[in-house]
């Protein structure tokens, strides 16, 4: 008879961890099936997972359970995840607000910044870009334009205003190494998101009528993905419903 090693406590906590998120996993994904087939459409929303404040090793875990797209939203955390799983397939999506000076970190991992709000922004991803295609061959990098649904022009949640998504849109797309993909928001804190995401799809509709390849619509996350999905979400960003409560700080 071949002794086997005993199951360490670590390996439990793994498989105990993994249990959990393919529950959770399993939930979202029958959400958001059930939203699509409501919504009457064909096409399920792509599922961006965003592990912001959780360890690499949930994202890893989340890929050997199916997630291809995962989402953070400060750098620092990002490029340390994204340099640790190095060979991991997945996509990283940065998400977060970006300073223009992080510009070369972010492009070294990122497959698309949902977060592009000011032209500023565009210009240093463009640069930095260009760079790293020189350097590595990298493709070019998925840019979503931030809009902001505030009425205070977004201090809160940030954001472009409306009425500067063209000139922003007209910036990215003629910009060599940007790919413009389409918009992304937030709903206001407060606000009803069906009234939030009916007018992103409206800010959407108006971007495509001279940008027809800007398509994407991020919008959605754990507390109003029904909602999204009913007024064209392409994707979703959802965070706490898969991956629970932020981890404690120790």
């Amino acid at each position: 008879m071949t002794d086997h090693p005993p199951h360490t406590a670590q390996a439990s906590a793994d498989d105990a961890r993994s249990a959990v998120l393919q529950e959770r996993l399993a939930a979202v994904r029958h959400r958001i099936s059930a939203a699509t087939s409501a919504a009457g459409r064909l096409d399920e929303p792509r599922l961006i997972v965003v592990t912001k404040f959780h360890p690499a090793a949930d994202v890893r875990r989340l890929a050997a359970l199916g997630v291809a797209d995962v989402g953070e939203n400060r750098d620092q955390e990002a490029s340390a995840k994204a340099a640790e799983l190095g060979g991991l397939d997945v996509r990283w999506h940065f998400i977060g607000q970006l300073q223009s000076n992080k510009a070369k970190s972010v492009v070294k991992y990122a497959h698309s910044v949902q977060s592009v709000d000011r032209l500023q922004l565009a210009d240093a991803l463009a640069k930095a870009v260009a760079r790293e295609q020189d350097a590595t061959g990298r493709p070019d990098l998925y840019c979503y334009i931030q809009v902001s649904l505030e009425d205070d022009g977004g201090e809160h949640r940030g954001g472009a205003g409306p009425d500067d998504v063209g000139l922003l849109a007209d910036r990215i797309e003629t910009a060599a190494g940007l790919h413009l993909a389409g918009v992304m928001a937030v709903a206001p804190l407060g606000a009803h998101p069906d009234a939030a995401f009916e007018r992103l799809a409206g800010i959407s509709a108006a971007l495509r009528a001279n940008h027809p390849a800007a398509v994407g619509i991020s919008a959605g996350m754990s507390q109003d993905l029904e909602a999204a999905i009913r007024f064209g979400a392409t994707h979703l960003r959802i965070g706490s419903d898969i991956l629970g409560s932020r981890p404690a700080v120790r």
